[in-house]
């Protein structure tokens, strides 16, 4: 053998097994799903959805559980009107500085009928204290996401459009998700017509946010940093070692409780975790911690 092929065959093998290092072996994923199939089963809960994946998984590498059941998607669609908002900007369509008078007056898309917001049923009053005032769309997508404001979120829905979004949505390749209204739109709820997402879809609009796919780059940094100001942690940051910096978004509603993110571990990964059945919110976010206590286990 020449001193370059043997060169050669050392640094490939070196290569080999430093990319065998960075995978989490097979055996180690399918003990971590029958982990988490264990804990959904005494849940109690109807249905649960799983979707965990390394930024930069090999082939294989990830646990997907009932990936593309669909679930209402509650509060988890602000994400993408939150990406949908930074690619007009991107666009040059509108500036996060510039800003709208915060209306609660929005139109029902089964009749085009007048409904309204209240106070006492959203996650956030703060934004009703700016009803008649102007408000920039950066402190209505920060108000949208890291405390769920439901008023900010129809307020950009209503001049984004749900057209708008759920275009974007598809062409990030998310078709799991789907944007048809803005929140509280009670006749649409009666007729059917829901907001809905599987895990799968979800997962992939996250992912487009951590690679700086789902708008320009900067634009999907900032992103970042908004999820990253999530106020309600009960969920998958509480199964994570202490400091652990998650970029998420909570979404609940009466029986449905979901949490989706991207974990900045020493390895990044996206956990989306979607349940439905469980009335208690106390007992579905420990059921989502323990879910991602258990991935955050996962080492190459």
């Amino acid at each position: 053998m020449t001193l370059r092929v043997a060169v050669s065959a050392i640094v490939l093998a070196i290569t080999a097994t430093a990319a065998g290092e960075s995978q989490v072996p097979a055996s180690r994923l399918s003990a971590a799903r029958a982990q988490i199939e264990q804990l959904i089963q005494q849940s109690g809960a109807a249905d649960v959805a799983v979707v965990w994946q390394p930024l930069d998984a090999k082939p294989g590498e990830a646990i997907r559980i009932h990936d593309t059941a669909r679930f209402h998607a509650a509060s988890t669609m602000k994400v993408p009107v939150m990406i949908e908002l930074f690619r007009q900007v991107d666009a040059g369509k509108l500036k996060l500085d510039d800003t709208l008078v915060v209306s609660n007056q929005f139109h029902s898309i089964l009749d085009g009928s007048p409904y309204t917001l209240s106070a006492t049923e959203d996650s956030d009053g703060e934004v009703y204290k700016s009803i008649g005032k102007p408000m920039s769309y950066r402190d209505l997508c920060e108000a949208m996401i890291t405390v769920s404001s439901n008023l900010a979120a129809n307020v950009l829905i209503e001049k984004l459009s749900a057209k708008a979004i759920q275009a974007t949505v598809d062409r990030l390749g998310a078709s799991g998700m789907q944007v048809l209204r803005g929140v509280e739109d009670q006749k649409a709820f009666d007729a059917g017509k829901n907001n809905t997402t599987d895990a799968a879809g979800l997962a992939r609009l996250l992912e487009a946010i951590a690679h700086g796919d789902a708008a320009s780059r900067q634009s999907s940094a900032t992103m970042v940093e908004i999820l990253k100001r999530q106020k309600f942690n009960n969920g998958i940051p509480a199964g994570l070692p202490p400091d652990t910096p998650v970029a998420h978004k909570t979404g609940t509603i009466t029986a449905v409780h979901h949490d989706a993110g991207i974990v900045y571990a020493m390895r990044p990964y996206i956990l989306v975790v979607l349940t439905r059945g469980l009335a208690d919110e106390k007992t579905s976010d420990a059921l989502i911690a323990k879910i991602s206590g258990a991935v955050a286990a996962l080492r190459p």
